[in-house]
């Protein structure tokens, strides 16, 4: 019998909160039709006060990769991916992101968080007075959805204040994403797009 571990591809189960039918984020088909969302292509974001929203877009191709949510002086960064139906990505994920942040000079833990299993990096900030040991806290959030994953990284107050990561961690719930019919390849960003409503002057939406 030909031994083929070393080359059959890694199922990984998916990382999800138990209620995440129902208390997100949700996919499309479980989401309330009648919620003013702001619809963002791949993703839906439910308005609330405070909240400005940024797209993050890609200088060669203007294509938008990211979108942006400013709120309870924290930034949370969200990107949508398709996934496997019966298999999840962030376990994999995870790893690959705590290797890229190590190689940088950072260190990571990982701890058990709302979502599941998170990653909490400490990251060099760079500085024009040369290494002074500075760093900045981020937390790495992922949910395996139906045929999607979401990615989360939440900085700011949220990343270290109880209070501020209780509201940013309720918005991370309160995301939609719209995978949408179209086959994709696992890992590819679900197509993200401008919203109807124009951006303000410094860049950010109102919503």
């Amino acid at each position: 019998m030909t031994d083929t571990s070393s080359t059959d591809p890694v199922s990984w189960e998916k990382s999800a909160p138990a209620d995440r039918e129902t208390e997100g984020p949700l996919d499309e088909s479980e989401a309330n039709p009648v919620r003013p969302y702001v619809d963002l292509g791949g993703v839906k974001i439910l308005p609330r006060e405070g909240l400005h929203l940024r797209l993050e877009v890609e200088e060669e191709s203007q294509r938008v990769v990211a979108v942006g949510l400013d709120y309870a002086n924290s930034t949370l960064q969200v990107q949508p991916f398709a996934a496997p139906r019966s298999s999840g990505l962030w376990h994999e994920i995870r790893e690959q992101i705590a290797e890229q942040v190590e190689r940088q000079g950072g260190r990571t833990t990982v701890r058990d968080g709302v979502f599941g299993p998170e990653l909490v990096a400490e990251i060099p900030v760079a500085s024009t007075q040369g290494p002074g040991g500075e760093t900045r806290v981020a937390r790495f959030v992922g949910v395996d959805g139906p045929r999607w994953f979401l990615r989360g990284v939440i900085a700011g107050d949220a990343a270290i204040k109880a209070d501020a990561a209780a509201l940013v961690e309720d918005l991370f719930r309160s995301i939609v994403v719209v995978r949408g019919n179209v086959p994709m390849p696992p890992r590819d960003l679900i197509p993200l797009r401008m919203p109807a409503a124009p951006a303000a002057g410094d860049g950010t939406i109102p919503v």
